[in-house]
């Protein structure tokens, strides 16, 4: 394999994406304190919160913090994928099964024509998505490298100290990332390489599930990262 050959491989592509991202997100996280971390910037946001006194219906965690989740539904930005599913041939009950909602609400968006309103979806605390990532990041490994058994949900034990947090959590992502870097291109093919039971992962090649988790990756550092501008925002301007 020539030089060029390496730099444009699928995995190596995935990882050098993957590694610009986490840099970039080590650097933004820099100096998070415990209030910033919870900071609501709304009321009603989401967040962690003590297991006594969770305000949504799914919230989850195996110890004393849990971390918000409201009712099981298909969010509008992800009826094409829902399409997408059945175009595949999956039934609409195992489309069900697979986003904990009803065969009818299955239904309902794949009958749906025209524009998708978008959805009302809350704010969250940099401590939401970060635990979030975490409990992403910890079942894709479980489910994928490790012993494809235990309970995504009871994998991390959410904290409200942002420092253990941030310690927990890089060397979660430092765990994936050497995983990851060990996979053959045989592998990156193979459907259902990744077991993890939240989504489509055992319907989908493996390199389509890596692409999946770097855009999560990506996406919810971005939204931390306006998260501490509003913080920093918010010190400067609430006198």
């Amino acid at each position: 394999m020539t030089i060029e050959d390496a730099r444009t491989g699928r995995l190596d592509l995935l990882l050098e994406q993957f590694d610009r991202a986490a840099e970039m997100a080590r650097v933004r996280l820099a100096g998070l304190g415990d209030e910033e971390y919870l900071w609501e910037p709304v009321p009603g946001s989401w967040s962690l919160r003590r297991r006594d006194l969770a305000v949504t219906p799914r919230a989850f965690g195996p110890g004393e913090w849990v971390l918000d989740l409201g009712a099981s539904d298909i969010p509008a930005n992800e009826y094409a994928e829902v399409a997408r599913q059945a175009a595949d041939g999956m039934t609409a009950a195992k489309i069900a099964d697979d986003w904990s909602v009803s065969v009818e609400r299955v239904e309902q968006v794949l009958a749906h024509t025209g524009p998708v309103e978008p959805d009302r979806t809350p704010v969250t605390t940099i401590a939401w998505r970060l635990a979030h990532l975490h409990f992403h990041f910890a079942g894709g490994w479980e489910w994928t490298f490790g012993e494809r058994r235990r309970e995504p949900k009871l994998l991390v034990d959410f904290t409200p100290s942002a420092d253990l947090a941030l310690e927990r959590f890089w060397e979660l992502i430092d765990r994936w990332r050497d995983s990851v870097a060990t996979v053959t291109d045989e592998q990156l093919d193979t459907v259902g390489f990744s077991r993890y039971p939240y989504g489509s992962d055992p319907d989908d090649p493996f390199v389509d599930v890596l692409a999946g988790a770097n855009l999560e990756l990506i996406h919810h550092m971005a939204e931390i990262a306006l998260l501490r501008d509003l913080w920093r925002a918010r010190s400067t301007t609430s006198g």
